[in-house]
């Protein structure tokens, strides 16, 4: 019924491959076992903003993002050196799931992987495994640590144009939000003959 790894000692994130390339994943530990999560840039974006929202309101608005600094941008955070290159679990994020117990002052993530069978002469199934879901729990301090990593680690691939967030590799770019080609949008009026 799922790898419950307790009060982690270590909880980052990082990227791995060249920008354009990358995969991203979630490592963590604590003395017992090892576990790193690979998933979308879009899910750990997704995560920091989770973290965001809840550190904001658990702290009533006295931990907030910080969108930007004087004197550039936070280098990003890699794996430690003494991980174990062969961590206990890993797992391909299918969804996850972030609460706060206010008793204990304890963030818990709940992860739940992806399982891919493959079967000769049928496409791959992708199914969600329960089973095998992985909790971690980690301190307001290392939730607010992690979002700040996250953030470093995504605005550290390829630049992205900042009107339609679509990634910039250094050639031209054709804005959808300025070339033309976007959906248009057109409010009709009802029609007043009724009255």
């Amino acid at each position: 019924m799922g790898i419950d790894l307790g009060r982690v000692s270590i909880i980052g994130a990082d990227a791995v491959g060249q920008p354009g390339q990358r995969r991203f994943r979630i490592f963590t530990r604590n003395r017992e076992a090892s576990a790193v999560m690979w998933l979308e840039k879009e899910q750990l974006s997704g995560l920091a903003e989770a973290l965001d929202r809840s550190l904001a309101l658990i702290t009533e608005g006295q931990i907030l993002r910080t969108e930007a600094r004087a004197g550039g941008i936070m280098a990003a955070v890699t794996m430690p050196a003494d991980f174990s290159r062969y961590p206990d679990y890993e797992v391909q994020v299918g969804q996850m799931r972030l609460s706060f117990d206010e008793e204990d002052s304890v963030f818990a993530l709940l992860i739940t992987p992806l399982n891919i069978s493959l079967e000769s002469g049928r496409e791959p199934e992708v199914t969600m495994s329960e089973e095998d879901q992985i909790q971690v729990g980690f301190t307001q301090q290392q939730a607010q640590d992690l979002s700040s990593t996250i953030q470093a680690v995504v605005t550290s691939g390829r630049p992205v144009c900042p009107l339609c967030h679509t990634p910039l590799d250094g050639g031209p770019h054709a804005c959808v939000k300025q070339n033309g080609h976007r959906e248009i949008v057109q409010i009709e009026e009802p029609d007043d003959e009724g009255e």
